[in-house]
Formats: structure tokens, C-alpha cells, sequence
């Protein structure tokens, strides 16, 4: 009786909690995988006693990865396991540079990507044993200048992720599998479980050691820029005058200073080999009514560029106890310190100081007085530590039909940055920043499941419940100039002259601290239910109704109601039962609606006030006489009232098929997602002081097709050698359909969007050529053609008048290129022979493009030569030949006009390619061991990566552009990488 007691109480609390795996619905007279399991041995590959809710099976709607393959790559972070492998998930990888943060993209971009808070909304979630990971929030750019990294440890979040740990990983594209998880998966799921323990004991030990090479790359110094800029003095001036132009500048004027003329050695300081390595080990062990799973690892990746590097410490422990026959308690907890050398380039330093100083000279390319330059760094520090931990802990009552899972889960990452440079590094001003910032979910979630019995034929499942999740993000953030001297690097969050505590006279000037704090949350209730019934094992329907609310929404729209029907049809137990031919055939469909929830609380209450105080210069709107004041946020922006929930409407369907006993495998999926009222800052309320005004209206469509092909062309049973391939690729266009107000085009920093046209174009002006001199420039009615008003002249490009007025201006810019590739994919190749194995990974894009901003600005040098603003920044990679300079015609750089502009197709390129990103050979130890030896499995293997890229761009690697498609020459090479290891189990 008292049992009964404690079933109904948790009756009442049965919510839903968040599924990762998907089974089968069960036919009448049997019972879920899950459910037959009354001990704790869970049989290898079936679902784990983690996973509590099956996502509805309609076929493979979901891709599973080959964990055995992708974890011998040395990645740091989730994003660069699973680039290459998945169709319809692109990942733009922007950097070489260890640790760094990346962005995903499933079934195409749900919106105008302009800022850091786009890329954010755009992620998809990732799940990790049932606990949605939580990510570093955008909010922290409000306060910063530029906009390149966020402040504080700008460190990859989903670097916590130990592929020695992970047991399966499953990326979920369709809303019948991603409705479950709610408004966060609206951008699809990445499910990952980790492995769970059993009643067999086991001990692993997995690692490789390895280097990342060194980039080839040809040095310049002054000698070959003074002559590329000559040639343009020499047309442009009078008598080729440029030695001793006022104008030209001072370190290129002197063909005898060593420092500029002389040797260009300066890759001998920036670019090195970098030594990776990785070092896990596992114990598992226990009966069946208790077991455990203990991991540890260490890995460390230093990069080939400006000393950057990232170390990583991890331990993950599992424990299942079941006291009696039909209660479970399972707890996880997975903890990852992460520390990471930040880069040392100019920009990145003069963006963290928020100061950019005299640009006159830039860094020598002779090694002995660069290595002066780096020698400062010494007396300098960039302490950059990053802790992660995740965990749940949970209670499973099992009595048959029903089930019944309560559950507490948190998340949690912190991170700190503690910055100092002595003044040689800044005009003898010495800088120190402090950063403590965190990021926290807490989630309480119960679910129950009932599987009805219906006859011989007929399976039903029920399920209802609920969520109750806590998120919660902060940073205190604090800098400072001028310092007492470069010694003192303290005192900074905390100088007060009145205690004796303190320095006296402060280490830093009190008027010269600035500080800034900042807490945002978000909580979110939902409740939803959902049916699923299966007839035969022929069909399957499944209905999910589901009720989210969201403290981010407004209160007179904080709730939202969605619905998802999914079907699945198994045409092979149909209508093919008896065709040898056919082994599977399933045919699914899927429709539904999930809601989008709004990043910011600025937009929960409508117009609101905000605490600000700032100086000149700052992002941050001013205080007065000093002290912070309740304002209106104006750089953020206006938000009103009516502001109703945004959301995506999602159609699939898809066939899977399997034939000669699955020996080929198609895959085939066809999608659209229309992404409705979403917001959008629309430039306005000028004359009120605000910056834009966020109105909601915007919708995007995305459409595609997803193909994955396998097929075992040389099974393994015919003789010593067989040959695996796969083709995993997507196909993906999208089209704004509505923007806000009714507006049917508007152009936002820079770039225009216009309905029924992508939302990933490049706007720029078309080139035809050059003007070589001043009759050829078109006149009418007496007036020559102007770019802006300014006349035209000899030496200027010749831009396309596109709507025929005989001026040149943002009319003539037209709508071309897409920034995100039309066609992403890999293509696979498993080879083996007796104990031998051979693996080769290709990744392309096709149909991208990439504007060679790089290349612009080099061209562009009278512009930003001696300006002191950060797109003047000459980095030590200035001395280093990119591109093909010959392809770009010789403009006069001193027109007014500005010929060498960055929004213009000269400088955009097809960014296509193809890359051989990993070759690995592997070889099966185990039968060379005695019989008696207690190992279980011995594997080394020795692999490449990023051998060779194959495109028609002619800048450097056509993947390290910006969100905005841009190649600004910043980010780091992406390393070739060449690792040897061994995986072992006991």
C-alpha cells in the first residue's frame, strides 16, 4: 500500500523529461527494450538505461555515427568530428586556432546571419545523456566595441565532449524526432550518450600522440611591397614620385633599414610544428543490481600559428544502483577544466584593450626585432581557464506498462580571464582586464509511459508530462589603464584608497577603471503528450501536443501550443515481405510546428529602462557626469509591445531502402521549414535617439534534399579485402518571404535583404573593367557618370550602371553569390584487408563564395595606411604573399571614389572545394596476442588530416571566412596533422 502511494504520488509529477535514443514501438504481447531489462547488464548497442523516452521510429530519420573512425581525429570540439560526416549539418570552422568557438548550421540558416546573437538563435541544441547543454550567451557583445570575439574566454563550450566516452552520437534533423525536445530544438539535435556501465568488468585505454605541421607560406618584406605599391605611383603620379612623397610612408622610404629591407624571417617566431596528444583511460565494473563507469583524460593541442594552444582535464563517473526489481537510480556527472593560449595578434589585443593606437609602422617581418616584439609578451599574462560540468541524477520506477522517470539535472560552465600587458605593448600605457563570468541550467523533469495492449496486431503508447528548466547567465567584467608600473597587476576589480588593505595611490588611476556587470535568465515551463500507435509493425502514427512557456515572451503571449503528426510505413512488411530483393523499405512523413525562443529578456516586458555609464568612444550609451543613470537602451534598441512567439513549421519526408540484405543503402529526404515571426532590428525611432527598433514579421523558408548512399561494394565475407563507400551529401536553397512592417526589401549594416531573394547574398557592384582614360567615361546631358556624386576619372573602375541614371550609387549594387554552400557533403571509403584497415574522408562545398576581403585591403593600401581605426591593422601575416594579384586590374587607389572596395564581385571568388581531410591505416593487434592474454582488443593506427584542398579560390583556405562570408586574413591556418595511436580494452 505504501508503494501504491508513492506510484500515485509520481503519477501526479510524471512530466516529460528529454529522450536521446530512439526504439521501436512495441506490438501487442510484447514490451520496450528498456522494459525488458530488469537488471543492469543492458546489452552493447541497445538503448541504455539513460535514454528513458523513445524519440518515434519511422526509419532512419536520424544518422548515427561511426564512432571508431571519427575518434582517431585529433579534434578538440564536437563541431570538428562530426563536420564531414552528417548530411544537412554545416559546419563553418573560421580558424585554426585551438579551442576556438565555432558555429553549426542544420538544414540551412533560419535567419539573416549579422551578429553574434544570430549565430547563437541559429545553433542546434545538443543533448548530452538527456541534459541539454546550455551555451555562452550573446548579451556580453552589448558592451563591446568589435565585435570579434566575445569577451572572457571566447572558449569552445562543446570542447567537454570526450569521444572516449561517448557511446553513440545522433544527429536529429526531422520534426518527428526533434519535437520532443521542444522550442530549443528548433534548429535540429545533436543526442549524444555516453557509455553506460554493466555488470562486465572493463578497462580501457585509448591515445595518440601526434604534430600539427607548420604552413608553407611565402614571406615578403619591404623590398617586394615597395615595388607592388610603385607600380601604381608610377601610373598615378607625377615622374613615378613615391620615395619622397610626404604621403608615402616612413618604413617602406628607406631601402636600407635592415628592419623592413632586410631578411623576412619572421615564420621562424610565428608559425611552428605543434605537438597534440590525448591520453584516456576507463574502469567499468559491478552486479546487476549496482555498477559504475569511471573515465579520466587529458589532451592537449598546440597550434601552428602565434603560440596558441588548448589543454584539456576530464572525468566523467556513472552509476547505476537498483535496489529492487522495478527501481532504478542512475546518476552522471562529467567534469572538464579547459585551458587555452589565446592568440597574440594586434587586433584581437587592441579590441580587448578597446584602444587602437599608432598604426604608422607596423611589426617588422625580420625575425631578431620581431622576437623583441614577442619577447614583451614576458612580461605579460593571459590566463584563460574554462570549467565544465555536467550531471543528472534520477529515479526510474518500471512496472511493466508503465514507467515512470523523475529527474534533477544541472549544467553548468564558468569561465575566467585574467588579462595584463605592460606598457611597451601599448604607447606606455599598461592595461589589465579581469573576467568572471557563468553560465547555469538547472532542469527538473519527471515522465511516465504506458504501453497498451490492443490485440495481436496492435501496439499503443502513451506518454504525458512536463519540464521545469532554470537558465541563468552572468559576467562581472573590469579594465583598467595605466598602472603604477608594469609590476602591479592586482587591485583592479577592488581600489580603495580609504582601506589600508589596499595599495595607496591605487595601482590604477580610479577614474581609469572601468567596470561592468551583467545577469539575464530565462525559465521555461512546458507540458506536452503524445500517442503513438503501430499496426503490424506495417504503420506508425504518432501524435505530440505540447505547451511551452517562456519568462522571455511577453505576458500576453508566454505561451505556445504546437503540434507534430508524424507517419512512418514499412513497405517491406507491407507490400515486399516477400521480395528477397528488398531487405527494408520504409517510407515517413513528418509535420509539426516547434517555437523559437527569444535570446534576450529585453524583449519580455517591452519598452524598458537600463543602467548604463560609459566614456567617448565606448558601445555603451553615456551616463551622466560620470555616473551610471536609468536610460533607454538605444544602442540595443526599441522593443514594444505585441511582440507574439516566433516559430518553425517543418514538412519532411523521407524513404529508407536496403537491398541484397543490406548490402546498398539509400537514404533520401526532402524538406521545407518555414521559419515565421521572427524578429528583426529594423534601422528607425532615429530621431529618438535608438539605433533600430525590433519588430517582429520576418519569415524564411529553407528547402532541400538530403541523400546519404552506402553500400558494401566488397562485403567482408568474400576473402580478405573489402571496400565500404558513403555518400552523405545536402542539397539547401532558402528565400526570405516577409519582412516586419510589410516592407518588401531593407538594407542592414551594409547588406540589402529583399523578399523572394536568399538571405545569404553578397550586395555588391559589378566590375567591367577599368577606365583608362577620362573620354572613355560615359557623359549625358553634359554631366559624366559619378560614383555618389563623385566625378569618374581615369584609373576607376568601370561599375555597371544597372538601372541606366549615368551614376553610380547603392542602386547599382545587385543581389549575387551565397555565403552558405548550396551543396555540403563527404564522401567516405572504408577499406580492409585481414586485420589491416584503410580509411579515406573527403569534404566539399560546392556553390559558396567567399569575398576576399584580404585581398581588398591589400590592394587598398592609401586608404588604410597611417589611420588609426582597427581595419588598418597590419598583422606580421602582412608580410606573407596571398593571392593572385595579378588578376585584379591596376585602379588609381587615390581616387575618391575608393575603387578598391570591398563590395564589389572583383573581390569575390567561387569559395568552393574539396578536401582529403582524413587518410587513417589501422591494424587489428588482437589475434597476435597469446590466448591467454586478458586484452580484448589491441588497435594502432596511424592518420592524416587536412592533407590537400582542391578549389578555385585563389586566396588562402576557403573555409576560414567570417559569418558574413568575408576572408579578413585573421583567422589561423587549419592545420595538416599527423597522429599516431592505440586503442585498447581489457
Amino acid at each position: 500500500m505504501h508503494n501504491m502511494r508513492i506510484l500515485v504520488t509520481c503519477l501526479i509529477l510524471a512530466v516529460f523529461a528529454y529522450p536521446i535514443d530512439a526504439s521501436p514501438i512495441p506490438r501487442s504481447g510484447t514490451s520496450s527494450p528498456v522494459a525488458q531489462d530488469t537488471a543492469l547488464n543492458t546489452p552493447r548497442g541497445q538503448d541504455s538505461l539513460a535514454a528513458d523516452v523513445a524519440v518515434v521510429d519511422l526509419g532512419r530519420q536520424s544518422t548515427t555515427l561511426g564512432l571508431d573512425e571519427i575518434a582517431r581525429f585529433p579534434a578538440v570540439a564536437l563541431q570538428q568530428y562530426i563536420k564531414d560526416q552528417v548530411p544537412g549539418l554545416y559546419v563553418q570552422e573560421n580558424s585554426g586556432e585551438p579551442g576556438a568557438t565555432q558555429a553549426m548550421y542544420m538544414r540551412g540558416t533560419p535567419m539573416p546571419i549579422l551578429t553574434q546573437k544570430d549565430i547563437y538563435q541559429s545553433q542546434p541544441l545538443v543533448v548530452l545523456d538527456g541534459i541539454p547543454l546550455i551555451g555562452e550567451h550573446p548579451f556580453a557583445f552589448d558592451i563591446q566595441q568589435y565585435q570579434f570575439d566575445r569577451i572572457g574566454t571566447a572558449t569552445n563550450l562543446l570542447s567537454n565532449i570526450d569521444l572516449n566516452n561517448v557511446e553513440s552520437i545522433r544527429v536529429l534533423k526531422d520534426v518527428a524526432s526533434t519535437a520532443i525536445y521542444g522550442p530549443m530544438a528548433a534548429n535540429g539535435v545533436i543526442a549524444i550518450t555516453t557509455k553506460q556501465p554493466d555488470a562486465t568488468r572493463k578497462i580501457s585505454f585509448n591515445s595518440y600522440v601526434g604534430v600539427a605541421q607548420r604552413p608553407t607560406i611565402t614571406a615578403i618584406n619591404g623590398d617586394y611591397e615597395n615595388a607592388f605599391r610603385r607600380q601604381f605611383y608610377d601610373r598615378y603620379t607625377a615622374i613615378g614620385r613615391y620615395s619622397a612623397d610626404d604621403s608615402y610612408p616612413l618604413y617602406l622610404s628607406d631601402s636600407l633599414n635592415v628592419s623592413y629591407y632586410g631578411p623576412s624571417n619572421w615564420t621562424d617566431s610565428y608559425y611552428q610544428n605543434g605537438l597534440i596528444y590525448s591520453a584516456d583511460a576507463d574502469i567499468a565494473g559491478g552486479g546487476d543490481r549496482a555498477n559504475f563507469r569511471f573515465a579520466v583524460g587529458h589532451m592537449q593541442n598546440q597550434g601552428v600559428a602565434d603560440q596558441t594552444g588548448m589543454k584539456r582535464y576530464s572525468a566523467l563517473f556513472n552509476i547505476n544502483m537498483k535496489p529492487v526489481e522495478w527501481l532504478l537510480f542512475s546518476a552522471m556527472i562529467n567534469g572538464n577544466r579547459v585551458l587555452r593560449d589565446r592568440n597574440r595578434s594586434l587586433r584581437d589585443r587592441f579590441a580587448t584593450m578597446s584602444y587602437v593606437p599608432d598604426l604608422s609602422s607596423p611589426l617588422s617581418p625580420n625575425n631578431t626585432v620581431y622576437s623583441q616584439y614577442l619577447a614583451q609578451f614576458d612580461n605579460s599574462f593571459d590566463n584563460n581557464a574554462t570549467n565544465i560540468v555536467e550531471g543528472h541524477a534520477k529515479l526510474v520506477f518500471d512496472l511493466d506498462r508503465l514507467k515512470i522517470t523523475s529527474r534533477l539535472a544541472v549544467d553548468y560552465n564558468e569561465g575566467t580571464r585574467d588579462v595584463f600587458y605592460p606598457r611597451t605593448l601599448m604607447e606606455e600605457n599598461s592595461f589589465a582586464s579581469n573576467y568572471y563570468g557563468y553560465n547555469q541550467r538547472l532542469i527538473f523533469d519527471n515522465h511516465a509511459t504506458y504501453q497498451a495492449h490492443v490485440g495481436e496486431k496492435h501496439g499503443l503508447l502513451l506518454e504525458a508530462g512536463s519540464i521545469l528548466q532554470w537558465d541563468a547567465f552572468k559576467y562581472n567584467y573590469a579594465y583598467a589603464y595605466k598602472g603604477i608600473n608594469d609590476f602591479i597587476k592586482i587591485n583592479l576589480l577592488e581600489s580603495d584608497p580609504d582601506k589600508s588593505e589596499y595599495l595607496n595611490p591605487l595601482a590604477f588611476p580610479k577614474e581609469l577603471v572601468f567596470k561592468f556587470l551583467d545577469y539575464t535568465n530565462q525559465n521555461i515551463i512546458s507540458f506536452y503528450g503524445r500517442g503513438t500507435y503501430n499496426f503490424d509493425d506495417r504503420y506508425t502514427v504518432s501524435l505530440l501536443l505540447r505547451s511551452d512557456g517562456s519568462s522571455n515572451a511577453q505576458p500576453t503571449s508566454r505561451w505556445l501550443v504546437t503540434p507534430t503528426l508524424s507517419f512512418g510505413w514499412n513497405i517491406k512488411n507491407d507490400l515486399l515481405a516477400n521480395e528477397p530483393a528488398f531487405s527494408s523499405f520504409n517510407f515517413r512523413a513528418s509535420a509539426g510546428r516547434l517555437g523559437r525562443l527569444n535570446a534576450f529578456d529585453n524583449f519580455s516586458q517591452g519598452p524598458s529602462y537600463s543602467t548604463f555609464v560609459g566614456y567617448m568612444g565606448n558601445v555603451i550609451t553615456p551616463g551622466y557626469n560620470g555616473f551610471g543613470v536609468l536610460t533607454r537602451p538605444y544602442d540595443f534598441g526599441w522593443s514594444g509591445y505585441g511582440i507574439p512567439w516566433a516559430y518553425t513549421d517543418q514538412l519532411n519526408i523521407g524513404l529508407d531502402l536496403g537491398l541484397a540484405e543490406e548490402r546498398f543503402r539509400i537514404n533520401l529526404d526532402w524538406y521545407t521549414k518555414y521559419d515565421r515571426n521572427q524578429l528583426l532590428g529594423i534601422p528607425s525611432y532615429a530621431e529618438f535617439g535608438y539605433r533600430q527598433s525590433y519588430d517582429a514579421g520576418m519569415d524564411v523558408n529553407n528547402t532541400g534534399i538530403e541523400l546519404l548512399l552506402s553500400a558494401d561494394v566488397v562485403p567482408k565475407g568474400n576473402g580478405k579485402f573489402s571496400w565500404t563507400p558513403s555518400l552523405n551529401l545536402n542539397y539547401n536553397t532558402n528565400k526570405l518571404l516577409a519582412l516586419p512592417g510589410g516592407l518588401d526589401e531593407i538594407v542592414i549594416n551594409n547588406r540589402l535583404f529583399r523578399v523572394g531573394e536568399r538571405i545569404d547574398r553578397f550586395w555588391v557592384l559589378e566590375n567591367e573593367g577599368i577606365y583608362l582614360t577620362d573620354d572613355e567615361i560615359p557623359v549625358v546631358d553634359g554631366t559624366a557618370m559619378n560614383f555618389n556624386g563623385i566625378p569618374l576619372r581615369a584609373g576607376d573602375p568601370r561599375w555597371a550602371d544597372i538601372n541606366g541614371d549615368n551614376a553610380i550609387s547603392d542602386a547599382d549594387r545587385v543581389l549575387k553569390g551565397t555565403i552558405f554552400p548550396k551543396v555540403v557533403g563527404g564522401f567516405m571509403n572504408q577499406f580492409s584487408y585481414g586485420d589491416w584497415s584503410l580509411d579515406a574522408h573527403f569534404y566539399f562545398n560546392i556553390g559558396r563564395n567567399v569575398l576576399n576581403a584580404d585581398m581588398a585591403n591589400r590592394f587598398d593600401f592609401i586608404n588604410r595606411e597611417g589611420v588609426t581605426e582597427m581595419n588598418s591593422v597590419k598583422e606580421i601575416t602582412f608580410w606573407e604573399k596571398r593571392g593572385d594579384y595579378s588578376r585584379y586590374p591596376l585602379y588609381n587607389p587615390w581616387s575618391n571614389a575608393i575603387p578598391y572596395r570591398k563590395e564589389q564581385d572583383l573581390f569575390l571568388e567561387n569559395g568552393s572545394f574539396v578536401k582529403l581531410r582524413t587518410l587513417s591505416l589501422g591494424y587489428d593487434l588482437t589475434k597476435l596476442l597469446n590466448k591467454g592474454s586478458k586484452v580484448e582488443r589491441m588497435f594502432i593506427y596511424c592518420t592524416a588530416h587536412n592533407l590537400f584542398t582542391l578549389t578555385p579560390y585563389t586566396g588562402r583556405d576557403p573555409e576560414l571566412t567570417d559569418f558574413m562570408g568575408y576572408d579578413t586574413g585573421y583567422g589561423l591556418p587549419l592545420s595538416r596533422t599527423y597522429t599516431l595511436g592505440v586503442r585498447m580494452s581489457l
